[in-house]
């Protein structure tokens, strides 16, 4: 018997190792485990039944029911249940005289382990030797008491025979089942905890942004823990097993292996912040290092938290930019979505005169002027509800109760949601703007010194009157009005007097005018009325603009006072009427212009109306103008010469005139557009053709014997004379022609050298050093000195003809003449007289000692092949007369 039990004992603490074998791997499929529980108990029980002491037919001992007392206790109820059907089954098929106190006895067993089972989760017992040892000393004595009844009598004194040998060995058998599976199944759950404490940290650190990394003190990666370390550093595969120098560039790889070691000498938490080249491109990350234990033997390490911090950084960058931006010169407020202020800077304080601490909680309504309606507000917010921004300018009120004018932009801003919650308002100070604008338009639109408008306003104003006219049939007018004789003042007293002079003229003026009229000042002494049109017939305005005009000549007619000085100075006056026919107001009020300058041709203090003939003359001259420019472009201006004889007859020289060879008008004289070239600034070109034609044909004229002394007199005016780079120009084109400078004479009048005598000199002065002559045309009909006639480098003087014509009667002329020759001889000048048209006008030149003519007396201007021919036929005439 005792050998039957220690087999099955034996068995038992085998087949515990297939439990603990189950209770592990069954931890992970918890469903499939009650199966394989059942199973391997009820296998273990079988086994048992197997293997039994024979107490009598179909009587058997054995130790399942400390199996399934076990299997209550481990298994529970369903594992349990499927364990004894199996094994109830087994012992059912064995049969015998034993099978139902047999299956009793597993049924108590199992109900006894699943009782002690329910008290240890209640709590009730610990699962320890004392509360285990009664039971299964209570068990396995009532399955020895069954077995007691069920044997015949004469074999129950063996039964109690073998109750103690059989207690001795089940007991401890069942309690060292017990403690085994124990165990097993702390194992199990420990390795369950540490299974889901391993998952719940991997899980944590899956869902941080960080990557962990577990770091030796020689810098090798030991773990890595991320969800995709490539994405982070320019590596590819596991970083696991390599160093920091196959992840970092060498001067970082070494500040960060000194960063662990430093961890790991102060033990302490450490952070590092570094930037590094990834796939992603250049990122910073902040390191935070701290020992990790390790086992003895091992190598040192630190575990680190690597987090992406770039765009912290830029958010932390752009937050120190807008916090610059926000204290800018700029005043800014900052309200909440329901306009409640919650901020403002420094610049919005300055401003408007209020602390922050005083506005936070109210609503910028504050801020009111009152000088803006419902509607104005209204269309505001209605920009900024749909637009989210609305810009302009409004008036608002300092804390000092003070209005001032601002330029305000309003943005919305909206939270992650896209809904409304905040506004910021942006504000500047433009009162200084507005009163630079006005101090601007008022230079722009008035006179400095009288305040009156200026030309450019008065255009305006006409422009309005000139529609008003228009819109209701009234007429109006305007009067120029210009001063007499005040520059004179100017010259005499100084410019402080005149414009003293000025401020009275315009104070006059004003007195005169009507409300509804304008004043301007066009500048000088220069001044406009402008009368408004409400005038309803031509009668009624020409009685006003006599009544006014005179009113005018009268104020201006007054002395003036300065101080102890009493000026006087009249004014003429140039009227326009203003109907809706006008043309535009530069037109008027250049025929208003003319109007005023045949009033001052007329006389001083004299009015004179717009006359359409002006208008018609002053067209006239422009269509000259343009047609001197085409004719100049045409290259249709051309040069006659005029000879030039002495007392024998011989040709010493000609006179290059310009003529106008003119497709409609045919050949023009100087006299014809003279006056409009000069004015219209178109001499210089004339003259440069002059001047560039005179000198060919002089190149031209060097190859005939007949013309080898013959010299050309060219007229030079004050404006080429002037000009810069003059001197230069008459050197090139007589290098350009290739010219005999010694024959060129340039003929040059009194009133020009006066302009800038020094200038004129010095000019004079380096042209003669090339060979060039210089002649003074007109002589005597300016200012003739013998004082400007030393200065000058001249070699000829030209009696004007105006003296010459009134020989040989005119006795004054005559007079003059003689002291013109006198000069010219005492200064060792030649002198030549023009206009000579008669024999008795040569004869008395000739007997006062004038020697040189020219004149049509000698030959008309013509072109240089005429001259030529008249030269070749007095040659010939010449040959003949001595043959």
């Amino acid at each position: 018997m005792l050998i039957s039990v220690i087999e099955q004992a034996i068995l038992i603490l085998a087949s515990g190792w297939l439990l603990t074998m189950n209770i592990r791997r069954g931890q992970q499929y918890p469903r499939l485990m009650v199966l394989t529980t059942a199973f391997w108990f009820a296998a273990i029980a079988i086994a048992c039944m197997s293997l039994p002491f024979m107490l009598g037919p179909g009587v058997l001992l054995d130790v399942r029911d400390a199996v399934f007392f076990v299997a209550g206790l481990f298994g529970g109820p369903l594992a349990g249940g499927l364990a004894l059907l199996m094994a109830g089954g087994f012992r059912f098929w064995l049969d015998g005289a034993g099978v139902f106190p047999g299956i009793a006895g597993m049924v108590i067993a199992l109900t006894a382990g699943l009782g002690m089972r329910y008290a240890l989760q209640q709590g009730w017992i610990r699962l320890n030797v004392w509360s285990l040892l009664p039971v299964t000393l209570l068990l396995n004595v009532i399955k020895m008491g069954l077995l007691y009844l069920m044997v015949e009598p004469q074999q129950q004194p063996h039964i109690l025979s073998l109750t103690l040998p059989f207690l001795i060995i089940v007991v401890p058998l069942t309690l060292i089942l017990v403690f085994i599976l124990k165990d097993a199944e702390q194992r199990g759950r420990e390795q369950q905890a540490l299974r889901e404490s391993k998952a719940r940290l991997i899980a944590i650190t899956s869902a941080l942004p960080d990557t962990m990394c577990v770091i030796d003190e020689d810098g090798c990666y030991l773990d890595v823990m991320a969800e995709n370390t490539n994405e982070l550093y320019a590596t590819t595969g596991s970083m696991v097993g390599k160093t920091v120098w196959d992840i970092f560039p060498d001067e970082q790889a070494e500040a960060f292996l000194t960063f662990i070691r430093r961890t790991l000498k102060l033990n302490t938490v450490n952070t590092l912040i570094y930037d590094i080249e990834t796939s992603g491109g250049p990122r910073t990350f902040e390191c935070v290092a701290q020992i990790l234990k390790s086992q003895p033997g091992d190598k040192a390490a630190v575990v680190t938290l690597n987090r992406d911090i770039s765009a912290r950084i830029k958010n932390e960058t752009e937050l120190r930019i807008a916090a610059v931006a926000f204290e800018s010169f700029q005043g800014m407020l900052v309200t909440d979505k329901n306009n409640r202020i919650l901020r403002i800077n420094r610049a919005f304080s300055e401003i408007t005169g209020y602390t922050q601490e005083e506005l936070i909680g109210k609503t910028p309504a504050i801020f009111s002027s009152g000088k803006h309606d419902g509607e104005f507000y209204r269309q505001m917010w209605h920009s900024i509800n749909t637009r989210g921004h609305w810009q302009g300018e409004i008036c608002d009120k300092r804390k000092s109760g003070k209005l001032y004018p601002q330029l305000l932009s309003i943005s919305e801003v909206k939270d992650a949601q896209g809904q409304r919650s905040h506004y910021v308002a942006q504000i500047n100070d433009i009162t200084d703007r507005k009163n630079d604008a006005e101090k601007i338009n008022h230079l722009a639109f008035y006179d400095v010194l009288t305040g009156l408008p200026n030309r450019r306003l008065l255009l305006e104003r006409i422009t309005q009157t000139r529609l008003k006219s228009v819109e209701y049939g009234r007429l109006g007018a305007m009067i120029l009005i210009d001063l007499d004789n005040f520059k004179n003042i100017n010259d005499l007293w100084g410019h402080s007097v005149g414009d003293k002079l000025l401020l009275q003229v315009a104070g006059r003026l004003r007195e005169v005018a009507g409300q509804q009229d304008t004043l301007a000042r066009l500048g000088s002494d220069q001044f406009a009325l402008l009368l408004d049109a409400q005038f309803e017939n031509q009668a009624q305005l020409m009685d006003s603009l006599e009544h006014i005009s005179h009113a005018l000549l009268d104020s201006l007619d007054q002395p003036y006072a300065h101080e102890e000085l009493k000026l006087r100075s009249s004014g003429c006056l140039g009227v326009v009427m203003l109907d809706a026919d006008s043309l535009l107001a530069e037109e008027l009020l250049r025929q208003a212009e003319l109007a005023m300058y045949e009033a001052k041709a007329a006389g001083k203090g004299e009015i004179r109306f717009f006359d359409p003939e002006m208008q018609e003359v002053i067209s006239q001259r422009l269509l000259l103008e343009e047609d001197i420019v085409r004719g100049l472009n045409a290259g249709e201006f051309n040069v006659y010469f005029q000879p030039q004889f002495n007392d024998d007859g011989g040709m010493t020289g000609t006179e290059a005139l310009v003529r106008w060879h003119h497709p409609e008008r045919g050949i023009l004289a100087p006299g014809a557009f003279i006056e409009v070239a000069e004015a219209a600034g178109l001499m210089n070109q004339i003259d440069h053709v002059v001047l560039q034609r005179s000198c060919a044909q002089m190149a031209s004229w060097a190859r005939l014997e007949a013309f080898s002394n013959v010299t050309v007199s060219v007229n030079i005016s004050s404006i080429q004379l002037y000009q810069p780079g003059f001197v230069q120009e008459v050197l090139n084109i007589l290098q350009q022609t290739g010219a005999n400078p010694a024959l060129l004479k340039l003929e040059l009048t009194e009133s020009m050298l006066l302009t800038d005598m020094p200038q004129a000199i010095s000019r004079m002065r380096l042209l003669k050093q090339s060979g060039i002559r210089f002649a003074i045309d007109d002589f005597g009909t300016g200012y003739s000195s013998l004082h400007y006639l030393q200065q000058l480098p001249l070699d000829q003087l030209k009696i004007d003809q105006s003296f010459v014509r009134g020989l040989p009667d005119d006795s004054n002329s005559l007079a003059i003449i003689r002291a013109i020759i006198a000069m010219a001889k005492s200064l060792e000048l030649e002198v030549i007289a023009e206009g000579v048209e008669t024999e008795a006008q040569r004869a008395i030149l000739l007997n006062n000692g004038c020697r040189l003519y020219q004149g049509y007396l000698f030959a008309r201007p013509g072109q240089a092949s005429e001259v030529e021919a008249l030269v070749f036929e007095a040659a010939e005439h010449h040959y003949h007369y001595e043959a």
